[in-house]
């Protein structure tokens, strides 16, 4: 099982070939989603862009291209498709089909199938060295080492090269190299073992079982000198000599080990199965650190994230790219992209001052971090963005310290809200970073005022209204809103534009319930916003008229209403409507030069606004009497609180024989 695709030669070729490859820009991680119900091994085709996955329940292997978008399926009867190689070239795809007891060969510029080996019982990995085609096969205890003879017109199948294996082994070798790594997988402890393959022959040079438990992957290293081993336990990925299988070091990464792959120039992707650590661990060749981790999203149902499949890793052989394979709790298998993984990732912090004053210096703090550390001295672009520059400012750039800080200076031309973001290009080390802060920058206090707060004007008045801006840095805009009492009647935009020389602007409004008038000023890059607000009062309409009366006439100062003592007045008062609203009834009488007031009574209007009020009683006890009657509205008394106080006028009346 192979985690590699091309020799150092054929990586030279595809570089030369394609310009495009060398100048290809940094994006964004990606994941497309694989049809497939397991995963068995995982190569990549850099000649064609193509990414080979296979799959053993369903006996096919998906293609994929280099965004991992699948392009093709191949299905010809590969059930029990697992282990894949490809050819030093890159031309020629090798796959162990265990169910049919075969070896499949795939053209991979058609990626059509052009031959197929029989060979031995359940083959489940293939590998290529000492210019054979190496395969593990066996069923349970009964584990076994093959070889096919590509050279030989008959392609000569070999089997029984080591029976001592209790399944089918996992292969490995370096490109072009004479010797072959084994392991059994699941096997605890794991047994390894290294064989010189270089005579067309595996002979045992040596084996091991200190390589922890429950095998998942193994792959050895481009120069051949080393295997890297992913197993079970311990919780990290051991390092052994290909000569003797003693220990060469380790990559530490978390529990579960189970897949590892290695560029071609020696760079380590260490996978784990783990639902809540970082999955992938990426080391530069020797290192105790990791460079740069993953830690894969949760797409599934349960409470840990996707994991990643065993044996799930390869790398594009530029290293531009490393693939992975992963499932989630419901199954479903996704093939992520993850790009410049060799990267380290850069963060940038930047520290402003809270507050600052406009027009004065302020100092700006900051660093860019990395596992790596950044180049002292190294360039970062500086941008200002504020209510003069919405879309952003370039300031002079501001260089990193050996520790990675950085500091500058400027003196903010606007108040309000300044951000100043830091921008980190990235190298071929570091992956691109930047980071922003923002300072709350001293503003003016412009003067805006608003003419009639407090007055209160007849029902349906034209009153105009008159906003004063003062001094300003470049907007004179004000606007003008108009909120009537009552929630029916919405806060509304009643006139909005640029003050005149003296600073004023207006708007005449029509009266007929009390209204609070508010102008606005949005603020400027020197001069705060601001607000101010006039509230007036409207009164209602209400006119009171009398009939049932034989006469009018002028008496004792006024125009009184005569009525026979047989007839009861009635009293008609029109006021303006307001749901729930109430007209109060005033009743007096006059007696030795003071009138006397009666119990005042509320009588609710009807929808039309009109009220009529009967006065009953023995009206002959009333004669020779004088009497005066009056309609109000009186704020919140008579139901509501959207008009003014507005009383109506005294009506007299008086009764005769």
């Amino acid at each position: 099982m192979r985690k590699r695709s091309l020799t150092a030669a054929t990586t030279l070729a595809v570089l030369f070939s394609s310009a495009a490859l060398a100048v290809t820009p940094a994006f964004a991680d990606s994941s497309q989603i694989l049809p497939v119900r397991t995963t068995g091994d995982i190569v990549v085709d850099a000649v064609h862009h193509q990414v080979f996955v296979s799959d053993p329940l369903n006996g096919k292997i998906v293609v994929t291209d280099y965004a991992g978008r699948v392009v093709k399926q191949l299905t010809t009867n590969l059930s029990g498709v697992t282990g894949l190689e490809l050819s030093a070239d890159s031309g020629t795809l090798y796959a162990a089909v265990q169910d049919l007891d075969a070896i499949a060969v795939f053209d991979t510029a058609t990626d059509t199938e052009s031959a197929r080996y029989t060979v031995g019982d359940k083959p489940l990995s293939v590998a290529l060295a000492g210019g054979k085609l190496w395969f593990g096969y066996g069923g349970a205890a009964a584990g076994n080492i093959g070889s096919v003879d590509l050279t030989a017109e008959d392609h000569t199948v070999t089997l029984g090269q080591d029976n001592g294996w209790y399944a089918a082994p996992l292969l490995d070798a370096a490109p072009g190299s004479g010797t072959l790594i084994a392991g059994a997988i699941g096997q605890s402890p794991v047994e390894l073992a290294s064989y010189d393959v270089s005579t067309g022959t595996a002979t045992k040079v040596a084996s091991t079982r200190e390589a922890g438990s429950n095998l998942g992957d193994l792959q050895v290293t481009p120069d051949g000198k080393d295997v890297v081993v992913a197993s079970g336990a311990p919780y990290y990925q051991q390092v052994f000599r290909t000569s003797d299988l003693n220990e060469d070091g380790k990559y530490v990464t978390d529990a579960y080990p189970n897949s590892v792959a290695i560029a071609p120039d020696g760079t380590v992707a260490a996978g784990i199965d783990g639902s809540y650590e970082p999955d992938v661990y990426v080391f530069k060749p020797g290192t105790g650190e990791a460079v740069r981790t993953y830690d894969f999203p949760n797409t599934g149902t349960s409470s840990g994230s996707d994991l990643l499949a065993r044996g799930g890793l390869a790398w594009a052989p530029d290293g531009s790219r490393l693939f992975a394979v992963t499932s989630n709790s419901e199954g479903v298998f996704s093939l992520r992209v993850l790009n410049a993984p060799t990267k380290a990732v850069a963060t940038v912090t930047v520290d402003a001052p809270a507050t600052a004053t406009r027009a004065k210096q302020l100092t700006v703090k900051g660093k860019v971090a990395s596992k790596t550390a950044v180049p002292a001295g190294t360039k970062l672009t500086v941008t200002r963005t504020d209510l003069e520059s919405p879309k952003g400012k370039a300031l002079a750039a501001a260089v990193t310290k050996a520790d990675g800080t950085f500091s500058f200076t400027d003196t903010p031309p606007s108040g309000g809200k300044v951000k100043y973001t830091v921008a980190y290009a990235g190298d071929a080390a570091h992956t691109a970073a930047s980071g922003s802060d923002s300072v709350d920058v001293s503003r003016a206090k412009p003067t805006l005022t608003v003419n009639n707060n407090g007055k209160v004007y007849a029902y349906g008045k034209d009153v105009k209204f008159t906003a004063h801006l003062g001094k300003t840095y470049k907007n004179r805009t004000v606007e003008i809103w108009a909120d009537p009492f009552g929630g029916d009647k919405p806060n509304k935009l009643v006139k909005s534009g640029k003050v005149n020389s003296d600073g004023n602007l207006s708007v005449t409004l029509d009266l007929k319930r009390d209204t609070k008038v508010t102008a606005k000023f949005a603020g400027d890059s020197r001069y705060k916003p601001a607000s101010a607000a006039s509230t007036v009062g409207a009164r209602v309409s209400v006119s009171t008229s009398v009939s049932s009366h034989y006469k009018a006439k002028s008496a004792w100062g006024h125009t009184y209403y005569f009525f026979h003592k047989t007839k009861d007045p009635l009293i008609t008062t029109k006021m303006s409507y307001y749901p729930g609203r109430a007209q109060k009834f005033e009743f007096e009488v006059y007696y030795q030069g003071r009138w006397y007031p009666g119990d005042p009574e509320y009588f609710k209007l009807g929808s039309d606004g009109v009220s009529k009020v009967r006065i009953t009683g023995d009206h002959g006890q009333d004669v020779g009497w004088r009497f005066r009657v009056r309609s109000s509205y009186i704020n919140s008394s008579s139901g509501d609180i959207v008009n003014s106080t507005t009383h109506g006028a005294w009506k007299y009346f008086t009764f005769t024989k």
